[in-house]
C-alpha cells in the first residue's frame, strides 16, 4: 500500500444514493482541513488531458450488470420519457430512473440521471449534490477516460448551481477541484482558488489545492508557503504534512523532509505497518 493510503480517509460510494434518497439532499460539508485524497485522483499525476468516455458508452455497458427485473424497470421508465415534454415531469422521471440504477450500485449511471433531474428543476442544492456524487467518483476512478467523463459531469451542474449561488465557498471549491483533477483545465480552476485565496488568505481547502498544485508544477517554496499557512492553524493536519514533506524532498531538503516525516510518525500512532514504512523512508533520506 502507499504511503499516502495510510492518511486517507474514505468516502464509501455506495452510500451515496441512500444519503440521497433516505433524507437530506445535501453532502455533508469537508471541516476545514479535513483530509483529502492524495493518490486517487490526478492531481499528483498532472491534470487528465483524455478524451472524455460517452454517456453512451457507459450506459451501455453497465446495462449488463443489470438484473432483468431492473433491466425491465429501466427500460419502461425510458420508453416513458420520449412521450414527456413538461420539463417538470421529466425532471421527476430522471429521478425514478437514478432510483433503479442506484439501488443495484451502478452510480454513474445514477448520478448522471441525478446530474439530469437537478439541471431541469434548477435547484442549487440538488446540482450541487449530484456534483459531489461525481467529484467522489472521480477521486477513486481508474479508467482516465471515464474520470474525465465524471469530471466533466461535475462542473457542468457545478457551473449552473454556481449561477444561483455565486458566493457559496463550497461550490467554488468543488468545481476548482473538477477543474484541476479531470478536465485538462487547470488554470481554470486555480484562478477560482486564487479568488478564494484573495478574499481569504488563511482559507484551508483552498491553500491545500494550491499547495498540491504547486508540487505538481514544481514550484516548491510555493507549496511549502501554502502548507505552512495551514499549519499555523491546524499543526496536526497530517495531509498538510505530507505534502509539506514531498515539497521538501522536491527542493531537495532531506532535513527538513525527515523533521516533518518524524512528526507525521508522532501523529500516527496506531498503525504499525505506515510506522514501519515512514521510518523505512526516514532511513533512506539520511
Amino acid at each position: 500500500m502507499r504511503l499516502a493510503h495510510y492518511i486517507t480517509l474514505a468516502v464509501a460510494i455506495t452510500f451515496i444514493a441512500l444519503l440521497y434518497w433516505g433524507g437530506n439532499t445535501i453532502p455533508p460539508a469537508k471541516k476545514p482541513g479535513a483530509e483529502m485524497q492524495p493518490t486517487a485522483g490526478a492531481m499528483t499525476q498532472g491534470p487528465n488531458t483524455m478524451k472524455p468516455a460517452s454517456f453512451d458508452s457507459i450506459v451501455s455497458a453497465s446495462r449488463k450488470l443489470l438484473p432483468k427485473t431492473a433491466a425491465d424497470t429501466v427500460l419502461t421508465i425510458e420508453n416513458e420519457l420520449t412521450a414527456i415534454r413538461d420539463s417538470s415531469r421529466m425532471a421527476a422521471v430522471f429521478m425514478r430512473l437514478a432510483g433503479v440504477w442506484g439501488r443495484n450500485n451502478i452510480v454513474p449511471v445514477m448520478a448522471y440521471y441525478t446530474g439530469k433531474s437537478a439541471k431541469l428543476e434548477n435547484s442549487q442544492k440538488k446540482l450541487t449534490f449530484a456534483a459531489q456524487i461525481f467529484l467522489q467518483l472521480m477521486e477513486n476512478e481508474r479508467d482516465p477516460s471515464v474520470q474525465s467523463w465524471e469530471a466533466r459531469e461535475a462542473v457542468s451542474c457545478l457551473e449552473q448551481s454556481i449561477k444561483l449561488a455565486p458566493d457559496d465557498e463550497d461550490t467554488k471549491l468543488a468545481l476548482a477541484t473538477g477543474y484541476i483533477e479531470g478536465t485538462g483545465e487547470p488554470m481554470r480552476g486555480v484562478q477560482i482558488l486564487l479568488g478564494i485565496t484573495r478574499e481569504k488568505p488563511g482559507d484551508i481547502p483552498a491553500n491545500m489545492l494550491l499547495g498540491r498544485m504547486s508540487i505538481q508544477s514544481g514550484q516548491y517554496d510555493k507549496g511549502i508557503g501554502r502548507f505552512e499557512t495551514i499549519l499555523k492553524q491546524e499543526p496536526e493536519n497530517k495531509e498538510a504534512i505530507f505534502f509539506l514533506v514531498q515539497a521538501y524532498e522536491g527542493k531537495g531538503d532531506k532535513t527538513k523532509a525527515i523533521e516533518q516525516l518524524e512528526k507525521l510518525k508522532q501523529l500516527v500512532t496506531d498503525n504499525p505497518a505506515f510506522t514501519k514504512e515512514l521510518e523505512q523512508h526516514i532511513n533512506s533520506l539520511k
